[in-house]
């Protein structure tokens, strides 16, 4: 399995960029996955969509509808496509590489 090792940190990745141990995430370590999905910044509105996709996965096992997330954390609802998604690359938030994938 693929290893990141970043100013100290030794981050375990699966070969789709998913964090191997659920218990490995910290947000310094969503700062290292960011970086490597192109996000140059976490701003708190960010961290706050990730905190919560990650307690609600660790919770159900699964993601939730975005519009439940951009609810909960109390912004607009298409928070998480503007804030994770380019336009340019489709496909899967990068926002859902946070939390290990089972």
């Amino acid at each position: 399995m693929p290893l990141i090792e970043h100013e100290g940190l030794k981050i375990t990745i699966d070969e789709d960029g998913f964090l191997v141990r659920l218990e490995d995430w910290t947000e310094k370590v969503a700062r290292v996955l960011a970086s490597r999905e192109g996000i140059a910044e976490l701003t708190e509105d960010k961290l706050d969509i990730l905190r919560f996709l990650r307690e609600y996965y660790t919770k159900h096992q699964f993601f939730p509808i975005v519009r439940c997330v951009c609810k909960n954390v109390h912004q607009p609802n298409t928070c998480v496509t503007e804030k994770f998604m380019d336009p340019v690359k489709p496909g899967r938030s990068p926002a859902c590489r946070t939390p290990a994938r089972k």
